[in-house]
């Protein structure tokens, strides 16, 4: 059966409070539901711009906002949720199969996102009505 907008959630990192500056880490396996395999960022969004717009079949991805804010808004064809991010000692899970925008991205703002695989243009769905089908035939099986 394919995931749906009520697996993914916020992850709080340690925030570790010093008056020259706060830190924040990840270590895999301690608070990740996965392996990292790939990191990357979304950086320089001109005002009014979106990203994503697209699911994956396989990959599963923790997005962190490093600076700023945005929005990433989650679809899995019968449930939206909008999460809101704002902060870098936190992130939102996202499984697989569900569908991603992010949008309202605030001047400067940085999303750093850890994945559990290398990139792979064939994991990518990028037409929502073949997202839609694609879930409905995984599914059946």
């Amino acid at each position: 059966m394919p995931n749906n907008v009520n697996d993914c959630a916020l992850v709080n990192f340690p925030k570790i409070q010093d008056p020259r500056g706060n830190l924040t880490f990840i270590e895999e396996g301690t608070h990740l539901p996965f392996d990292i395999e790939r990191v990357y960022w979304i950086y320089d969004v001109p005002g009014g711009e979106e990203r994503g717009g697209h699911a994956f079949k396989q990959q599963q991805e923790v997005i962190i906002a490093l600076s700023g804010s945005f929005d990433v808004v989650l679809n899995d064809g019968k449930s939206e949720q909008v999460f809101h991010l704002n902060r870098a000692y936190y992130g939102l899970y996202v499984t697989r199969m569900v569908w991603r925008e992010m949008r309202n991205f605030s001047t400067n703002s940085v999303a750093f996102v850890l994945a559990d695989t290398e990139y792979n243009p064939l994991d990518y769905i990028y037409h929502f009505e073949e997202f839609l089908e694609f879930r409905e035939s995984e599914g059946k099986h």
